[in-house]
């Protein structure tokens, strides 16, 4: 799922060299934190948080698939 996150955000972002992706993995749930530069926080996030909002759908649907609770959290 660290990849998965790594990839989309790479190609949101204008700097995809400052992309970082932690993953902190439980029994039941893992915490991914994604950390972009402040000039591309605008474009993860999205209008309305409607990007931020797709790739939670995304890391939901892969997280069903494997039995686990994904959650992600957007870093400054």
């Amino acid at each position: 799922m660290k990849e998965l996150i790594m990839r989309i955000a790479q190609s949101l972002v204008d700097n995809p060299d400052k992309v970082e992706v932690t993953e902190v993995i439980g029994e039941q749930t893992s915490v991914i934190g994604l950390r972009v530069s402040k000039e591309d926080l605008g474009k993860v996030i999205g209008k309305q948080g409607r990007t931020a909002d797709s790739i939670r759908t995304i890391l939901s649907a892969t997280g069903a698939k494997v039995r686990k609770r994904a959650v992600l959290e957007i870093l400054e």
